[in-house]
């Protein structure tokens, strides 16, 4: 083939690319008038039946052009996670209008490229405004700014796959009278970064953050005589690596942030768990309100009495109200010997009746009882048919 030949093909390339851009630009605008048309009919974000018959026909459709069932499953799953992801923001706007801000103060854990910061990235680019980024040294010195006003919103990482709960962080929430506002999972893809040159075997220190330590405990162990050092954050490590320019240090981080400092991956997928992620909740001074429309998430804190079967009697206030709890962290209480605050997630809109007659009972038959905040549930499952049902739908015709 020709060169000529060769740059035609990819001169045609490039504008189908810009042509579906546009269509994808169109869908997103018809997104926006049917998240309109929810908020004024009371109807669900998601329509799990409707989003199956889509998918099914979009397979039947590409089949038909030569395409792969299993590229048009995936592709049309990121472009209706999206759509969902869309429809949502524009529901918690209208129903939250002096939340829209111009400029978003957000502070986070380290310095441009660390995990916190990535997720707040991805957080905010879906909310209107500009994103101030404030960077901080400590999960504290995060809550104190947004208490103080020097920021409006914290992003703070309070569970990984992999390392288990922060406690931490669930410190700081007994103490503090922010609210949750939102959340987001973000996969967290650890990389052994080092200088230009430098081999796995020349490695003698490695810089890391006590939790990625925690989640990556098999291969630093593999690695054998070296030395850990650990850093107030990811971004951290990198930055000592990066001024160190030593021929025998590493960091471990995102390869896609190594590249901010100088450093390159040798090694990735270090985890211990292949499938890693951590989750994030956003926190701010106001709560927020969720449309019933939205999928929303609860969490509260309380302590119960000291007496035998107390938090199973609580818990069972959920279960007898039909709803799902999600998780339940238990941490001391400062200065109470062997008291216990217990955090607990679920399901569920604090407008709905249902959730509105548990707290009711659960206020009455506990010692403390707060609801840290009511926010929209961001982790959108695909939408998924089995291979039989697509084969069926195909063999009709």
């Amino acid at each position: 083939m020709s060169k000529e030949v060769l740059n035609e093909l990819r001169e045609k390339i490039t504008a189908t690319d810009s042509q579906l851009l546009s269509l994808i630009a169109k869908r997103q605008t018809l997104t926006a008038k049917v998240a309109e048309t929810k908020v004024k009919h009371q109807i669900s974000v998601r329509d799990k039946s409707r989003e199956e018959q889509l998918l099914l026909r979009l397979i039947k459709q590409g089949q038909e052009c030569g395409l792969d069932p299993h590229f048009i499953t995936k592709l049309f799953q990121v472009i209706i996670e999206d759509s969902v992801l869309q429809q949502q923001s524009l529901l918690h706007e209208w129903a939250n209008p002096d939340s829209r801000l111009q400029i978003n103060r957000v502070a986070f854990l380290g310095k441009k490229g660390s995990y916190s910061y990535l997720a707040t990235q991805k957080y905010f680019s879906r909310r209107p405004g500009d994103l101030v980024e404030i960077g901080c040294n400590s999960f504290a010195q995060i809550i104190d700014k947004v208490e103080k006003n020097e920021a409006d919103f914290a992003v703070l990482p309070i569970e990984n796959t992999s390392s288990g709960s922060i406690n931490e962080v669930f410190d700081q929430l007994q103490h503090t009278r922010l609210n949750i506002v939102g959340e987001l999972t973000h996969p967290i893809e650890h990389s052994l970064l080092v200088h230009e040159g430098v081999r796995l075997e020349d490695i003698k220190t490695v810089y890391t953050h006590p939790q990625v330590f925690a989640q990556c405990s098999h291969f630093l162990a593999g690695l054998g005589n070296i030395e850990v050092k650990t850093c107030d954050s990811t971004a951290d490590a990198m930055v000592k690596v990066g001024e160190l320019s030593a021929p025998n240090a590493a960091a471990i981080g995102s390869a896609e942030s190594g590249h901010l400092y100088g450093l390159k991956a040798i090694k990735s997928d270090l985890a211990n768990q292949k499938e890693n992620h951590s989750r994030f909740i956003v926190v701010a001074s106001q709560s927020i309100k969720v449309p019933l429309q939205v999928p929303a998430k609860t969490t509260v804190i309380m302590s119960t009495v000291q007496s035998p079967g107390a938090l199973c009697d609580a818990l069972t206030v959920l279960k007898n109200n039909n709803i799902n709890m999600t998780k339940l962290e238990s941490r001391p209480i400062n200065g109470n010997p062997w008291e216990e605050m217990f955090y607990v997630d679920m399901l569920g809109n604090i407008e709905d009746g249902p959730m509105q007659l548990a707290f009711e009972t659960l206020r009455g038959m506990t010692r403390y009882f707060k609801v840290l905040g009511c926010y929209p549930v961001e982790e959108i499952s695909p939408t998924r048919i089995a291979a039989s049902q697509a084969l069926t739908e195909a063999q009709k015709e």
